[in-house]
């Protein structure tokens, strides 16, 4: 029987093809979120690809987490016409998730969204995004950094005074990279967290309680802030 006394935290997962694991489709979630969500006090729940049923879903958790995953939100959801050559889509997922996140917003559930979770949360928040980061910005950093993603690739600039300021506690933060595309326009997110290249790499709803979007993957737990925040999206949903 499930128990109030930890926070139930849903995670989103990612949908593999016939192939490897299965020869029928299967869903797919790297350890270390569901880690990390435990570490920090949490029960993880993962939550599949079943739109008739976000709304009972949400019924069983108490906060949220949109993972990232090697593909991309699709550009009609921002209202673009023309797809990037590199873009790579999982619609069921992203029909899925889109619901699951709006529900969660509209109940005030905290929500944590997680690299291409951070993206859809600016899409569903009005914004856009960059589809690739090397034909837009020349000059950015290699987002996806060329060396493991349990190191740093860069550093980040957290701006004062906003909520991801004060859950993690510093000004600046060494975190890994791992994406092609990126929020261009954050709608009524507020930016949290900027590259030296000036890519966005936090956001956040101030209307509510706990809404924050990382373009980084905290689970790795590279910087002490990472722990912070899994910590403080326990605390709200407590």
């Amino acid at each position: 029987m499930l128990t109030k006394s930890r926070p139930r935290v849903g995670l989103t997962l990612d949908a593999e093809k016939p192939g490897g694991y299965s020869a029928y489709p299967w869903y797919a979630l790297r350890a270390n979120y569901a880690d990390a969500v435990a570490q920090a006090g949490g029960l993880p729940l993962c939550l599949p690809h079943l739109p008739s049923e976000a709304a009972a879903m949400l019924d069983a958790i108490d906060a949220l987490i949109v993972t990232g995953g090697a593909f991309d939100v699709s550009p009609a959801l921002y209202g673009v016409a023309d797809t990037h050559a590199s873009v790579t889509l999982k619609a069921g997922r992203t029909e899925a998730e889109i619901l699951l996140l709006q529900g969660a917003m509209a109940r005030r559930l905290p929500v944590l969204g997680i690299c291409g979770g951070m993206q859809l949360l600016a899409v569903a928040l009005g914004g856009t995004l960059i589809q690739h980061i090397p034909d837009a910005l020349p000059d950015a950093l290699p987002h996806e950094q060329p060396n493991p993603r349990d190191e740093p690739g860069h550093t980040i600039r957290i701006a004062p005074g906003t909520h991801l300021h004060q859950v993690v506690g510093a000004d600046t933060m060494a975190v890994n990279s791992s994406h092609h595309q990126a929020v261009r326009d954050p709608g009524r997110a507020a930016v949290s967290a900027v590259a030296p290249d000036g890519i966005i790499e936090g956001i956040e709803d101030r209307a509510a309680g706990f809404c924050i979007g990382v373009q980084w993957h905290p689970e790795f737990l590279i910087d002490p802030g990472d722990a912070r925040l899994f910590a403080a999206l326990i605390a709200a949903a407590a």
